[in-house]
């Protein structure tokens, strides 16, 4: 199992320490709930440093990313970050990733922990134009400071404006003392904050001055447990849950991340399928009657027949509530159905809703 720079830092804190995408990661420190509305309220710091980045350089890297993702890259500009995929050849999804162009001829790709050597490969197989590529994963930290506090919290360590950064976008500067960090505003908690790459080298130092410049606010460090819940409120898409090398970015509502101005893998199958229409779509769910939906729980309806199945599930700390995300076939698929799930061989009712749940 791979282990992360700071792993000693978690465990000194207390850190429930589990293993995930093969690295040794801290899921909670006080508890999901807790830490959930530490984040929502204030500003909490996770270490995703499990998260794989590639750097891709050269004449032809944008042709190469345009080859290979869905989304449109040739309207990037310097210091600005896209939401993208990979499709597969069959109708699927290798990844979904981030692209961040750092100037005309070269990119940051980042991608998910558990697809780091899969992507590699499928991006390589396409590169027959000789892009220079890097894979700086084993080598870089990175933590993702979020909540409505989060700007207040980092603002002394940086001369970089951070209230003022839009959505989407980065900068690398001094950060704690520390020269050539890549600051980005993304998320992935609808609770706003900041990402924050540097080498493995400078981490407990940034880490420290994280803390200490955010004490007066009541900065906490935050597990994955509550990256989780913090993302299914917001309807956000896991990959391995959500989305996978079978489910297609029409099916999935990536639709908005799938441009059809250009060529890629699989483009024109995917072209169809959105002309044709889905026979099944993503859908968000809350529960009406008592029950918690997860992973992989039939959908049904109400005569019992299957219509789809659960991906994602948890007691949302924000609502109070039991929310969902599934697959449903697409004449159940209008917000506001009533559908059921079941539960240990039990029809519990819910009904469909839009994203993001917590508003």
């Amino acid at each position: 199992m791979k282990e992360i720079a700071l792993t000693n830092k978690h465990i000194s804190l207390g850190a429930k320490m589990v293993p995930f995408a093969g690295y040794n990661m801290p899921v909670q420190y006080e508890g999901i709930n807790a830490e959930h509305a530490t984040v929502r309220q204030g500003v909490g710091v996770f270490d995703v440093s499990h998260m794989g980045e590639f750097i891709l350089k050269g004449e032809n890297a944008l042709d190469l990313i345009q080859r290979v993702t869905s989304n449109d890259a040739s309207k990037l500009y310097d210091g600005k970050i896209q939401y993208s995929c990979l499709p597969n050849e069959d109708g699927g999804i290798v990844d979904d990733l981030l692209v961040y162009r750092i100037d005309e001829k070269t990119y940051m790709l980042v991608v998910n922990a558990s697809n780091i050597e899969k992507d590699w490969n499928w991006i390589q197989k396409y590169n027959t134009q000789g892009v220079e590529m890097h894979n700086i994963s084993d080598k870089t930290s990175l933590l993702a400071v979020q909540g409505p506090k989060a700007a207040e919290a980092l603002q002394s360590l940086t001369e970089v404006d951070l209230a003022s950064m839009e959505y989407y976008t980065f900068v690398k500067g001094q950060f704690a003392g520390v020269d050539n960090v890549l600051i980005s505003a993304t998320g992935y908690t609808g609770a706003g904050g900041f990402e924050i790459y540097f080498d493995n080298e400078h981490a407990d130092k940034i880490w420290d001055a994280i803390f200490e410049a955010g004490a007066e606010l009541g900065i906490k460090p935050i597990g994955l447990g509550a990256r989780d819940t913090l993302r299914l409120e917001m309807g956000f898409c896991l990959y391995g849950n959500d989305i996978d090398d079978t489910t297609s970015p029409i099916e999935a509502g990536l639709g908005w991340i799938t441009k059809f101005t250009k060529n890629f893998t699989n483009s024109e199958a995917l072209k169809a399928q959105k002309e044709a229409g889905v026979k099944s779509k993503l859908v968000g769910f809350e529960m009406i009657d008592r029950g918690i939906p997860r992973h992989d729980y039939e959908i049904v309806d109400a005569e019992g027949n299957k219509i789809g199945r659960v991906t994602s599930g948890t007691q949302s700390p924000s609502l109070q509530k039991a929310i969902g995300m599934g697959y449903v076939a697409k004449e159940f698929a209008k917000e506001g159905s009533e559908i059921y799930i079941s539960i240990r061989n039990n029809k519990v009712k819910a009904k469909l809703v839009k994203f993001p749940f917590y508003k």
